[in-house]
């Protein structure tokens, strides 16, 4: 492989391949878009790391990583990147403009040599393994861009070749089950936390705010990470457990007293109210125990728990660090001397 000068001297004439400064001539990107509501999987994408993704986890408004749990997805990482063609299409197309550059010969020279060295008909990887195209694919490191570029570089730049079918060399970092967990992971998006409220507007002092999810909208999601050649998969699966109601002041009672409103067995997180149960105590909800005339509106803050858990193509399984979403809503509450529901 090329020196480490070497390196330096291409990337300064060859930026645009996006080579690492430290690494070498390494381009390699995390794989997909993750903004908005979905992810589009890279494989067949020359240069990015053939990992595909799946699931009714990848639509949604939410992701699990960042603000809402203390979980950071992996700053680098190992993958197949290219095919042995597009290894050698990728390697001919950056030497040739290297080559007709106006940096030094001698610089140029290096260059042909350790490509001879590594990719030559006696080179490690003889011709890029084209006569085994089809059979295997070309390793590399692959970086996460959202990490300071002293994380990202924690797995050294280097390129290995790794069969259909067989496990790559165990070197740290490269990609396995657990990690295709963890990205997958990084993937999930869930939907926002939107509660329903009774009354619907307004609040009323004394009377009990009755507080529900849309049980369709909450449940399970799940991406799956794939390494589709080499058989490996791994599903990861966000889980509703529990709301958290925060009515923003004290002067108010909680229902249950914790505020925690659990799923039940069916799914459904709180009770819609209906007409004759304006007496019972909410199984989720909040009752105002002062108007809110004198103080302004009450955040009513609202935070949807979800437990990650995952499952991999060798009957292996783990958890990761749950979630936690939150939306807060401003409650005007009111003083009457009659309620009529």
């Amino acid at each position: 492989m090329a020196t480490a000068a070497l390196a330096m001297t291409v990337v300064a004439v060859q930026p645009a391949y996006g080579a690492d400064l430290q690494d070498g001539l390494d381009n390699s990107t995390p794989s997909g878009n993750t903004d908005g509501r979905s992810i589009e999987a890279s494989v067949g994408t020359p240069g990015q790391a053939r990992i595909s993704y799946s699931g009714n986890g990848i639509e949604g408004s939410g992701g699990l990583t960042g603000a809402s749990t203390s979980w950071t997805p992996p700053a680098c990482y190992y993958a197949p990147v290219y095919t042995p063609e597009e290894f050698q299409a990728y390697w001919e197309d950056l030497s040739r403009n290297f080559y007709q550059s106006g940096w030094p010969q001698e610089d140029k020279d290096l260059l042909r040599d350790n490509l001879e060295e590594s990719y030559g008909e006696e080179g490690e990887y003889p011709n890029y393994n084209v006569e085994r195209q089809g059979e295997g694919m070309f390793w590399q490191v692959v970086r996460n861009d959202a990490y300071p570029v002293e994380d990202q570089l924690a797995c050294p730049y280097r390129t290995f070749f790794v069969e259909f079918g067989e496990a790559p060399p165990d070197v740290p970092g490269v990609v396995d089950i657990a990690t295709l967990a963890e990205l997958a992971y990084e993937r999930v998006r869930v939907p926002d936390t939107e509660i329903e409220l009774n009354p619907d507007g307004d609040q009323t002092v004394n009377l009990a705010t009755w507080v529900w999810l849309d049980q369709a909208a909450f449940e399970p999601v799940s991406v799956t990470a794939s390494l589709d050649d080499y058989g490996l998969w791994a599903t990861t699966t966000a889980t509703p457990t529990a709301l958290t109601i925060e009515p923003g002041t004290s002067d108010a009672r909680l229902h249950p007293a914790s505020g925690e409103c659990a799923v039940s067995s069916d799914g459904s997180i709180g009770e819609p109210y209906s007409r004759g149960r304006s007496g019972e105590e909410p199984p989720c909800g909040v009752t105002y125990l002062r108007a809110t005339h004198a103080t302004g509106s009450y955040g009513l803050t609202a935070s949807l728990t979800w437990e990650i858990s995952w499952e991999g193509s060798d009957g292996s399984g783990a958890t990761l660090p749950s979630g936690v979403f939150e939306t807060t809503h401003e409650i005007t509450v009111r003083e009457v001397q009659a309620i009529v529901r």
